[in-house]
């Protein structure tokens, strides 16, 4: 088969202009990424879905670029909502440097109720998944704090911009954008230090550590959580430690099968399961760690890495309805989605899976590389089996041609 063309090219199409504009052939790329040259093959032809993340991170070091390079920015231009939060991103990245507590705020004083209301719908966006709603807010918000840091309120408002500029970044990352998500939670570690705070200290080093290894540097991700699990272990019994520190665990088992250390990953697993065991349930600081989402991350990380079976198997096992938030249940959908197209004769639940996580957050799947990747693999063999108009509702939707 090959690559379709298209207005918004498949991942693969970068990876192969990537890789002829240095004029290498498929065996020598492979073999700097640690893959076979069949498997880089297979992507590059489209015959094998670009969906895996720890992958798609090794050949980009390969090509010695950033995975969002060849994923792109995806901005299906039928979503107007999506549409509207990428055309905030500049506005968003310039308040973000701008907020540089080093220096006083320029805007003038709000009242710093009226301040908390906003950033209480601000979070109810992002929980949401409404990345246009959110990034609408961000920019004003995040003045409008810095300039209050300065004042009476400082430490309220401290807490409030370490929370901004988390959301800020989670948004940013989502968005496709993980640069400016690392600047965002280099500002939330600004706040969280400024407010001398342990849980905001590690809450601040999970938020660049999820930018970290959006980055594709599990290196870097891995380092950061390691060292905030080490500063927060000893001082569970603190409010919002436990839930901070099971956070951490999460993106250590993430960044460790990143590098390839399967064992070490799933012992980081193991350990954040013991910790969500005892706290049951909980939506501290807006991260919902528990029992439920331990499951999410994990079967995310076994889609990716390494037993797409065993995914499903932890997906069967979980009820995502616990976690009462889509952006946590838009990646139970997606990610078990992605597991289930990777074995064989589960396309149709692949595809009710996909169609879930559209209806319980378009805007996150619409703006997903990953989730388009899938699509495409499976309109590919949709298309070879006859398949139903769902999917191809789907495809058209996220502007996928076959």
């Amino acid at each position: 088969m090959t690559p379709r063309p298209s207005g918004d090219p498949g991942i693969g199409e970068r990876i192969r202009a990537r890789r002829l504009l240095r004029s290498w052939s498929i065996r020598y790329a492979a073999s700097r990424a640690g893959i076979s040259h069949a498997t880089w093959s297979r992507i590059e032809r489209g015959r094998q879905a670009a969906d895996n993340r720890f992958t798609l991170a090794d050949i980009a070091t390969a090509l010695d670029c950033a995975p969002a390079e060849l994923t792109g920015v995806v901005v299906p231009a039928a979503d107007r909502d999506v549409v509207a939060a990428h055309a905030e991103v500049h506005a968003i990245r310039q308040a973000l440097v701008d907020v540089d507590l080093s220096e006083p705020g320029t805007r003038p004083p709000a009242p710093i109720a009226e301040l908390a209301r906003t950033v209480t719908l601000l979070d109810t966006l992002r929980q949401a998944c409404d990345y246009a709603g959110a990034a609408r807010l961000l920019p004003n918000l995040l003045r409008d704090l810095h300039t209050e840091t300065a004042g009476p309120d400082r430490e309220v408002a401290l807490r409030m911009l370490c929370d901004v500029t988390f959301v800020a970044s989670s948004v940013l990352r989502n968005l496709g954008r993980p640069a400016d998500a690392w600047l965002g939670a280099e500002r939330c570690r600004d706040a969280a230090e400024a407010a001398d705070d342990l849980a905001l200290r590690g809450y601040a080093a999970y938020a660049r550590a999820c930018a970290a290894t959006a980055c594709g540097s599990y290196q870097r991700g891995l380092t950061l959580a390691e060292r905030a699990v080490d500063e927060l272990r000893g001082h569970t019994g603190q409010p919002g430690i436990a839930e901070v520190l099971g956070s951490l665990l999460l993106t250590c088992a993430l960044a460790s099968r990143g590098r390839g250390r399967l064992d070490d990953s799933r012992a980081w697993s193991a350990e954040a399961a013991g910790l969500a065991d005892r706290t049951g349930e909980t939506s501290t600081m807006g991260l919902y760690f528990g029992p439920t989402n331990v499951a999410i991350w994990q079967i995310g990380i076994e889609a990716d890495g390494g037993d797409p079976g065993r995914a499903a198997v932890i997906a069967r096992a979980t009820k995502p309805a616990a976690i009462p938030a889509s952006f946590r249940q838009v990646f139970y959908y997606a990610d078990t989605a992605r597991a289930l197209a990777r074995l064989g004769g589960r396309d149709r639940e692949a595809i009710r899976f996909l169609l879930t996580a559209e209806r319980l957050a378009p805007q996150h799947v619409h703006t997903s590389a990953l989730a388009h990747e899938t699509t495409r693999a499976l309109l590919d063999r949709s298309i070879r089996r006859a398949g139903g108009t769902e999917l191809r509702g789907l495809a058209e939707r996220l502007q996928i041609t076959g």
